[in-house]
């Protein structure tokens, strides 16, 4: 498959601040990929890289087999949509839309059949005749983007696009970037802090911190074999349960700290290692009986949101259950919870590295 995008060894300085390290990332054609990360993680610096808007300090970019380093925005081919609209505000839709094109001498006849099987594509047709000031924060948001489409560049950049929205409408427009992005056939390098939208939306994620790649991949591979604990912790929401662990003296049990020592056993040898940490997904853990214990918490707060039930634990580590059935459970009351070992995680403690249990 043809890469659209190929980033090697690419580094950016800020005089002595090292904002990206050793960057290499392939973009195929025609996907959807997510950059995700804390704040300052790099991941906007990686997009205006892209873009042209920072110039890189060391690797190569590459776009559609052409090597960009030094090559200015303009001609990079590239459309980008930022956290702001940034519309003119004085031009209508259909003006905002053909703005490019005219600068670029496209004939005003083609520019505006060109803005009208745009806006047939984004829903905006009926608004053509209107000023930014007259739209909704949904509908900038999607002349904005018919802004990006309308020029067919060779990928489109997303830099928090959805951020001013509010709750509802960023599920919606979610919904209408990815739709859009699949019916274009377009490249799409989408940048946001919002894991689920990253998981939701794109094929390939790069969670990224302090300027490195700590790992890339479709959003459920990440999400079942993260490479190491600050993945495991990013992905997924309520967030992972961690908690200390030895390895039992029988070498096929792990020993939890949590304030009085729980014992989990497993069925196969746990590699060795000074100190663990037991990773848990809230959603993987289940009340069970007693007799199936596998942990014995008492219970912190319990939030009930009609659909799901969100238990967090008094013990320390507190640990966060999420369960589909509605709950009466009661603060101090102790609760037995179980879980599939398949869903358990291992870390080193000190690299926080992954440990694979053997089969």
């Amino acid at each position: 498959m043809t890469h659209q995008i190929e980033l090697s060894g690419v580094n950016k300085y800020y005089g002595a601040y090292h904002a990206l390290r050793d960057i290499d990332l392939k973009i195929l054609k025609g996907s959807f990929v997510a950059l995700v990360g804390p704040s300052g993680c790099g991941k906007s610096t990686l997009l205006r890289s892209l873009a042209g808007l920072e110039s890189i300090s060391a690797g190569d970019l590459v776009i559609a087999g052409e090597r960009m380093n030094g090559v200015p925005p303009r001609k990079r081919d590239l459309a980008m949509v930022f956290q702001s609209y940034a519309l003119y505000p004085h031009m209508t839709v259909e003006e905002n839309l053909t703005y490019s094109l005219r600068i670029r001498g496209v004939k005003k006849a083609d520019a505006k059949k060109a803005a009208e099987e745009v806006a047939a594509t984004t829903g905006l047709s009926n608004l053509l005749h209107r000023y930014p000031r007259e739209l909704s924060g949904g509908q900038r948001q999607r002349v904005a983007m018919s802004r990006a489409i309308i020029r067919n560049p060779k990928a489109f950049l997303f830099d928090e696009p959805l951020s001013n929205l509010d709750a509802a409408l960023r599920v919606h427009m979610r919904k209408e970037i990815r739709s859009l992005h699949d019916r274009l056939g377009a490249t799409s390098v989408y940048v946001t802090h919002d894991q689920i939208e990253a998981m939701t939306m794109a094929d390939h994620v790069v969670v990224m911190r302090q300027g490195v790649i700590e790992q890339q991949g479709a959003p459920l591979e990440l999400y079942d074999r993260p490479v190491n604990k600050f993945v495991a912790g990013f992905i997924g929401s309520p967030a992972m349960n961690f908690i200390p662990a030895t390895v039992g003296a029988d070498g096929k049990s792990l020993v939890l700290d949590m304030g009085t020592p729980q014992v989990i056993a497993l069925d196969r040898p746990v590699p060795t290692a000074a100190n663990l940490i037991v990773g848990l997904r809230p959603e993987h853990l289940r009340l069970v009986s007693d007799a199936e214990a596998q942990l014995r918490l008492p219970v912190g707060i319990v939030e009930s949101t009609g659909s799901m039930t969100y238990i967090t634990s008094a013990s320390q580590p507190e640990i966060n259950v999420v369960v589909s059935e509605r709950q009466s459970l009661r603060h101090g009351e102790m609760m037995s919870l179980g879980f599939d070992p398949a869903h358990l995680h291992l870390f080193d403690a000190d690299s926080e590295s992954r440990i694979d249990i053997a089969d």
